[in-house]
């Protein structure tokens, strides 16, 4: 374990103790600190500001989809050779309490506590002192995720919180320019929320006889591909078939 990550634990701690209640992890060499979202603006200009940690460059920023977060609607290490059209005809696995197909859209949204579905996470460089860590909150409105931009903190801010916006739907207060970064302008919904389909809402296409590109519904079935199995060289050299 890094050293000079546990005393930056135990400095965080100390310096922190005013705030509402937040949490500092240290696991795999990387350290995380998780504040709430109203504390979101106010810690982060500490970090930037305070000598001892300068952390004066954000190098990323995301968001998180928490909705089906430790659920899975199959183990794919223990997969079988009628994953393809398990996955195909989609029936659940008994074993999950929570079924996708009997709840989608709102009432999917209405199943994960509130404050619990989105997070932003920022990722921030000290070349001072040559250390990272790790900035995380969460909205605490599922259907109207919103927390403050981070843009007066950190200019860099600028671009990744419009493609959270863009692909998350979370939404940046006080935000300069809050547009769609990566999407077409007419485009609908968020495509990272795991509720919105992966074959997308509509398809485009040129049509040579309007001489315009037009927008129609989708015409492919929606559905889920198992994920690639690596089978470990137990299976291997018992006879099975090695996928990785």
């Amino acid at each position: 374990m890094d050293n000079r990550l546990e005393s930056l634990k135990t400095y965080l701690q100390e310096q922190l103790k005013g705030y509402k209640p937040f949490t500092v992890t240290l696991a795999y060499d990387e350290l995380t600190l998780e504040v709430d979202s109203d504390d979101w603006l106010e810690v982060a200009s500490f970090l930037c500001q305070d000598s001892v940690l300068a952390f004066q460059q954000l190098s990323d920023l995301c968001g998180v989809d928490y909705l089906a977060w430790g659920r899975s609607e199959w183990d794919a290490g223990d997969a079988s050779s009628e994953g393809f059209s398990r996955a195909v005809s989609g029936r659940p696995d008994p074993s999950d309490p929570f079924d996708f197909d009997a709840v989608e859209g709102e009432s999917a949204a209405d199943a994960v506590p509130p404050g619990q579905r989105f997070a932003v996470v920022a990722h921030l460089l000290s070349c001072r002192h040559n250390r990272r860590m790790r900035l995380k909150t969460f909205c605490k409105d599922n259907h109207f995720p919103l927390v403050p931009s981070l843009v007066g903190i950190w200019a860099s801010a600028n671009w990744y919180e419009r493609e959270a916006f863009d692909l998350f739907g979370i939404l940046f207060t006080n935000h300069p320019d809050l547009r769609r970064l990566l999407t077409d302008y007419g485009f609908i919904g968020h495509p990272f929320r795991k509720d919105f389909p992966l074959s997308g809402q509509v398809e485009v296409r040129y049509d040579p006889e309007q001489k315009r590109v037009v927008y129609e519904p989708v015409s492919i079935e929606p559905r889920t591909l198992v994920p690639r199995v690596v089978r470990g060289s137990a299976d291997t050299a018992a006879g099975g078939q090695d996928n990785g």
